[in-house]
C-alpha cells in the first residue's frame, strides 16, 4: 500500500506498548494509529491492576474514561449547532445563558470576591470554545500559598470545574449555570486563556440552544452520524470499564472503580471532561475531520476547529504548564512549531490521548487507566506517538 505504516515501524509500536503493560507502568492499554486506510491496533494487559481473581483483559472495546479528551467532541457538536443556524460564532451567549449577563470581573484573580469591576463587554460563544471568556484553570492557583477565594468558592458550590472530573459532584445543568453566574470573572473575556470552564459551559448552551438535553445534542449530532455507539456520559455495561489509577509513591492506587462515578447517569453532564469512549470510536470522530466534516460538520467549521485562533496576546496571558507551546483553536490544541505542525488533538488526565495529524492522514489513539501526574502526558502517550510517527513511511 502507497504510503502504508512500516511494518518495522508497526512492530516497534506494538513493543512500545507492550514494553509499558510489562514493566508496570500502566496495567493495560489500547493503542491504535491509523494512516489513510489502514488501522493497527495493540491491545494490552488488563483493565485492573494485578487482574484481581478473574482477570478482565483489555479488549480494542474496552471502555475507558477520556476526561479533557471528551472537550474536542463537544466543541465539534457546538460547530454543527453554529452550522444549523442555532448559534452565533461572534454572538453574545446573554440570551440563552442569563446567568452570565452583566458579569463582574476581579481586580486581581486571588484577591476578595467583592473587589470587581464591571466587564469590557458580553461573553461570545467564540470565548467559551477558545476558552478565553474568562474563568477557568491557570497553573499560579495551583501553586498559590493560600487557597484563591474563587476557587475554595467555586469548590464550596461543587462545580466540579477546577479540579479533576467529578460526575457525581455537581448540581443540575441549571442549579450548576446559577452558580457559576454567580461568581466574578478572573479576567474580562477575551483577555486570556483560562482552561477547562469553557467547555462546560459549551454544554449548558448548547443543550439550551437545541432544546434538548445535552446527551441528545451528542447523539444526534455527532454519535449516530458517526457511528459512535460506545460513547456516552455514563455506562450500564461496567464490565468493559477500566478501573482508574493514581500514580502514588506506594504504587498505583484504585481512584474509580467500574462501579463508581462513571456508572450511573450524571445530573451533570460534563461537557470538559465526562465522556467515556473507545479506540474505534475516537477515530471515528477524528476521521470525520480528516475528511473536511464528511456531511457533519461544514468545512468552515472544521477548518475552524483545527486552525490556531489565540492572539499573542491571548497566548502571553496563558502562562506555562497547561498550554504549554501549542497553539488553541476550539477546544483542542494544534501543534504550531516544529516538524508536527497543523496536528491536533487533546489529552485526558485519566489516561488518554488523541491526536490528529492532516498532514500525513494520520491518527493516534492511546487509552489507558493510569491518570497523569503533571500537566503533561505520561511518557507512555509520547513514546507511542514517536512510534507512530516513525512507522510513516
Amino acid at each position: 500500500m502507497a504510503d502504508a505504516l512500516t511494518p518495522d515501524g508497526l512492530r516497534r509500536f506494538g513493543e512500545v506498548a507492550a514494553e509499558h503493560v510489562a514493566n508496570g507502568g500502566v496495567p493495560g492499554l489500547v493503542a491504535l494509529v491509523a494512516r489513510h486506510d489502514q488501522v493497527h491496533v495493540e491491545v494490552h494487559g488488563s483493565l485492573d491492576a494485578g487482574g484481581g481473581t478473574q482477570p478482565r483483559p483489555v479488549r480494542r472495546d474496552s471502555l475507558f474514561r477520556i476526561a479533557s479528551t471528551t472537550k474536542p467532541i463537544m466543541g465539534a457538536a457546538t460547530m454543527v449547532l453554529i452550522d444549523e443556524g442555532r448559534l452565533t460564532l461572534d454572538g453574545p451567549v446573554d440570551t440563552l445563558l442569563p446567568e452570565l449577563a452583566g458579569a463582574r470581573v476581579l481586580r486581581s484573580p486571588d484577591g476578595p470576591l467583592d473587589d470587581t469591576v464591571p466587564a469590557k463587554r458580553a461573553i461570545t460563544v467564540r470565548d467559551l470554545l477558545t476558552f478565553t471568556f474568562g474563568f477557568g484553570m491557570a497553573m499560579e492557583m495551583f501553586t498559590a500559598p493560600q487557597p484563591w477565594p474563587v476557587v475554595q468558592a467555586a469548590n464550596d458550590l461543587h462545580l466540579a470545574t477546577l479540579g479533576p472530573p467529578q460526575p457525581q459532584e455537581p448540581p443540575g445543568p441549571d442549579a450548576w449555570m446559577a452558580a457559576l453566574g454567580s461568581l466574578p470573572l478572573l479576567a474580562h473575556p477575551g483577555e486570556r486563556w483560562l482552561y477547562n470552564t469553557g467547555a462546560q459551559v459549551l454544554g449548558v448552551l448548547a443543550a439550551r440552544a437545541a432544546g434538548m438535553p445535552l446527551d441528545d445534542v451528542l447523539r444526534t449530532r455527532l454519535f449516530e452520524p458517526l457511528g459512535m455507539r460506545d460513547t456516552a456520559f455514563h455506562t450500564a455495561d461496567t464490565s468493559r470499564l477500566a478501573t482508574a489509577y493514581v500514580p502514588t509513591q506506594h504504587g498505583l492506587q484504585t481512584w474509580d472503580p467500574p462501579d463508581g462515578q462513571w456508572s450511573t447517569p450524571p445530573r451533570f453532564p460534563d461537557a470538559a471532561a465526562g465522556l467515556v469512549s473507545t479506540a474505534d470510536d475516537l477515530l471515528a470522530f477524528a476521521r470525520m475531520l480528516l475528511r473536511n466534516g464528511d456531511g457533519v460538520l461544514s468545512p468552515q467549521s472544521v477548518r475552524a476547529m483545527t486552525t490556531d485562533q489565540l492572539t499573542a496576546e491571548q497566548k502571553a496571558q496563558a502562562g506555562s504548564g497547561i498550554l504549554g507551546d501549542s497553539g488553541w483553536a476550539f477546544c483542542q490544541a494544534v501543534v504550531i512549531d516544529g516538524p508536527r505542525t497543523g496536528a491536533y488533538g487533546w489529552a485526558g488526565g485519566l489516561g488518554s490521548t488523541w491526536l490528529v495529524d492532516p498532514h500525513r492522514d494520520m491518527v493516534t489513539i492511546v487509552l489507558c487507566q493510569r491518570l497523569f501526574d503533571s500537566p503533561q502526558p505520561p511518557a507512555v502517550h509520547r513514546e507511542l506517538q514517536d512510534a507512530a510517527y516513525a512507522a510513516v513511511a
